[in-house]
């Protein structure tokens, strides 16, 4: 039974070097889309809900000089 990678790599190869160039980016970008999709909606979720509770008066807020400061002080 012959090995679809090995046979889709061996017509790969014999692409000229631009659509080489797009093989790979199109390949590449089938990898990277569902973790960036992922942490894309993650993200989102946590802004929602950071921005939800500073709405409800909860949690703490820092002055920014405050944080800059300690930002420097720990990693100067």
């Amino acid at each position: 039974m012959p090995d679809l990678v090995e046979e889709l790599a061996a017509k790969g190869r014999s692409l000229p070097p631009e659509e080489r160039v797009r093989l790979l980016d199109l390949l590449l970008e089938s990898l990277q889309r569902t973790p960036q999709e992922a942490t894309e909606v993650a993200w989102n979720n946590e802004i929602a809900r950071r921005v939800a509770a500073h709405e409800r008066g909860e949690g703490k807020l820092y002055d920014m000089d405050e944080v800059l400061a300690e930002a420097s002080r720990l990693a100067p």
